[in-house]
């Protein structure tokens, strides 16, 4: 039986911090990840109705139309090409951002890992204390045995 109690590792908080960290960061990465895909969805969906809009502009104007009309379509038109204009810009900030989320969430995996490390070596160190105590304890009573049995044999042969 072992008395010998191992110590505690004393670093577990930051232990638990960088896990925590680390799925922040997991979860704002998602989210970054997620809101640059909005951005792209936006971006097709402005371009695809700008197709569209630019087609039935032709389409009306091979009928015929009123150079108000006309002027009307062209200004929609240009309103469209600033919308993308600005939505590029947003994906270009959405891009930007998840970039630093991944550089973040690499961070904290890195300071994770590293705390995982020594909390491992923490670990094993202290089994290898606990089977050198063990292993102490197995000689100390290996030895009172031999002693009592030498004992006992000069005690029977006298």
């Amino acid at each position: 039986m072992n008395i010998a109690m191992t110590k505690p590792f004393t670093l577990s908080p930051l232990v638990d911090l960088a896990h925590q960290k680390n799925d922040a960061a997991t979860r704002k990465l998602g989210k970054l990840n997620q809101q640059q895909q909005n951005a792209q969805a936006k971006m097709a969906a402005l371009q695809q109705y700008r197709r569209d809009y630019a087609a039935q502009f032709e389409e009306a104007a091979k009928q015929g139309m009123s150079p108000m009309d006309m002027q009307n379509f062209q200004r929609f038109i240009e309103r469209l090409d600033q919308a993308i204009q600005q939505q590029q810009g947003e994906i270009a900030k959405a891009s930007s951002s998840v970039q630093t989320g991944r550089h973040e969430l690499m961070d904290t995996t890195r300071k994770m890992r590293s705390f995982d490390t020594l909390a491992q070596r923490h670990a094993d160190n202290e089994k290898k204390l606990e089977a050198k105590a063990d292993q102490r304890q197995q000689d100390e009573q290996s030895g009172r045995f031999s002693a009592m049995h030498r004992a006992d044999k000069q005690n029977t042969n006298q």
